[in-house]
């Protein structure tokens, strides 16, 4: 069965029902393994599936060709509903609509504007899949919540904390977006994926006959119908009532020399090459944005490369935030393969991060994520 429900109006719950695993179930083929493995272990089950964004809206983004697929869309929770079925559990439909563009969709462009690149899915998993899923499934007795993330939990006897550790499949890790997740999180969540490769979550899919055995995997946003941020950002911003018509500015090079023009800082990201609109002779990147002066620095390769950056609202995940530098393994980016680096600890949750050797392109916006091997020791915000 499927109810659509408003997660401030379900009953508080004094008693959780024991054994009772709500699984996030996003319509793909990892969140329904997830659910028939835990049936399998003769736990109980109950389906909760995310509706997030009126995909009705913003329609002069839909275009005429076939829809991008993308998560979370209608024909996902209609997919979750024909696996609630052929598994014979209870399945509801979750009104986050309003939650997730105040604290997804709106960051995400505002941060844009500010000359930022931020990550959706790192603020979606952080303060839409887990904070309020956790209190729903609390709410209708359960006392767990699995969801289809590559990754892995545990508890550390010795610190008394509990770790999250990077997947066994190096390809399928999704660590780096889960870094802002506290230890009361951690310790009611489970990542049953986190030991399976791609392939075997696909075997075991095709063993219980999933509706959605070989559905491809989504590789967009699902508030971008598109694929294009950019035609995003623009047309979200007019919906809100303000035009980015009159957001022109310069292009210039390090010496502060104006070479081109742009139209809106929301147009780049650091180490971007094309689209800057004009031909320089020579491969330019994107350097630093200005929004303030409305600016985009840009300059050769080499100097994108850089040692030294701060961060900022740094979560410490598996230890305690530490009295002094430590050696850590960082990430910068999701596909950015770790680099050694020393990390000092600030004040106000902030934190230094000097590498070894050169990075390219860090980013304000997107993370940097420390590393122990497997361990995510804690996550930060690149200033």
């Amino acid at each position: 069965m499927t109810t659509a429900v408003e997660f401030e109006t379900l009953p508080e719950r004094a008693e959780t029902q024991r054994g009772l695993v709500a699984v996030a179930m996003s319509g793909g083929v990892d969140s329904s393994t997830v659910a028939a493995l835990l049936q399998q272990q003769d736990r109980c089950v109950v389906g909760l599936t995310m509706q997030l964004w009126n995909q009705r809206r913003l329609p002069e983004l839909q275009g005429d060709g076939p829809p991008q697929h993308r998560c979370c869309s209608l024909d996902d929770v209609y997919d979750a509903k024909a696996v609630a079925r052929h598994l014979d559990f209870p399945h509801y439909v979750v009104n986050f609509e309003e939650q997730f563009e105040s604290r997804v969709v709106r960051p995400f462009v505002d941060q844009y504007l500010a000359g930022r690149t931020p990550i959706a899915c790192t603020n979606c998993n952080t303060d839409i899949k887990f904070e309020p899923l956790l209190r729903m499934a609390r709410q209708i007795g359960a006392e767990r919540l699995a969801t289809g993330h590559y990754a892995r939990i545990r508890r550390n006897e010795e610190t008394g904390r509990w770790e999250l550790l990077r997947a066994r499949d190096d390809r399928k890790d999704q660590s780096y977006f889960l870094w802002g997740l506290t230890q009361e999180q951690l310790s009611r969540s489970e990542f049953p994926l986190g030991e399976l490769t791609k392939e075997e979550v696909r075997a075991l899919a095709r063993r219980v006959n999933l509706p959605v055995a070989e559905k491809p995997e989504s590789m967009e946003l699902c508030f971008v119908p598109n694929g294009s941020y950019v035609q995003f950002i623009q047309a979200y911003s007019k919906e809100r009532g303000f035009s980015l018509s009159d957001s022109d500015g310069e292009i210039v090079n390090e010496s502060g020399e104006v070479i081109g023009r742009h139209s809106g800082v929301h147009n780049f990201t650091v180490g971007q090459r094309k689209g800057l609109g004009f031909a320089a002779g020579k491969p330019l990147y994107v350097l630093s944005i200005d929004p303030q002066k409305n600016r985009v620095v840009v300059g050769e390769d080499d100097v994108l490369r850089k040692t030294i950056c701060e961060v900022e609202g740094a979560n410490w995940v598996s230890m305690e935030k530490p009295a002094a530098a430590f050696r850590a393994s960082v990430k910068i980016r999701h596909k950015h393969g770790p680099a050694a680096a020393k990390v000092e600890p600030l004040e106000a949750n902030r934190a230094r991060v000097t590498f070894e050797v050169p990075q390219r392109a860090i980013t304000p916006g997107q993370a940097a994520v420390f590393y122990d091997r497997d361990r995510v020791l804690a996550g930060a915000w690149i200033r």
